[in-house]
């Protein structure tokens, strides 16, 4: 068998390059040690592109929190005062309850007096009739004795 040897020969052009990258590699490091960084656009920043990144997402989830936190005020706002209506239905309809409850107890007071006013008359009626019985009976009882003397005075005759 026969080995097919290739051999690659570098241009000084391609060997340049390769140094550059080796050279820029060794500034990243250099400059990363010192806190400095590059970002996907070759500018030089203070902040580790990934803690870069990681402070963006930070930023945008807090966006998010303060927007879902002012959604939810909202939201109890709207239920406070739908809360704060209902109290004050409540407390309307309470307030019908105890006037007709005290409109029901003053009818009834009202009706008590009204039954011992008319008890009152009824005794007295009662009186009343007792005393006219009283009377008919003697006033019969006199025409009677008028009638018998009447009747003694035809027969005398």
């Amino acid at each position: 068998t026969t080995h097919l040897l290739l051999t690659a020969t570098v241009t000084p052009s391609e060997q340049n390059f390769s140094r550059e990258l080796r050279e820029t590699a060794m500034a990243k490091d250099i400059l990363g040690e010192a806190g400095l960084h590059f970002d996907e656009l070759n500018k030089l920043r203070v902040l580790d592109p990934e803690v870069t990144q990681q402070t963006i997402e930070l930023k945008e989830e807090c966006k998010d929190f303060v927007d879902k936190i002012g959604q939810f005020q909202k939201i109890v706002g709207g239920l406070i005062e739908l809360v704060d209506q209902l109290a004050k239905a409540a407390e309307n309809e309470k307030m019908k309850a105890i006037g007709a409850r005290n409109l029901l107890k003053s009818i009834a007071k009202q009706r008590e007096a009204q039954q011992q006013q008319l008890q009152a008359l009824i005794a007295e009626k009662k009186m009343q009739l007792e005393r006219y019985r009283v009377e008919y009976e003697a006033l019969c009882k006199v025409e009677a004795e008028q009638n018998e003397f009447i009747d003694q005075f035809i027969f005398q005759k």
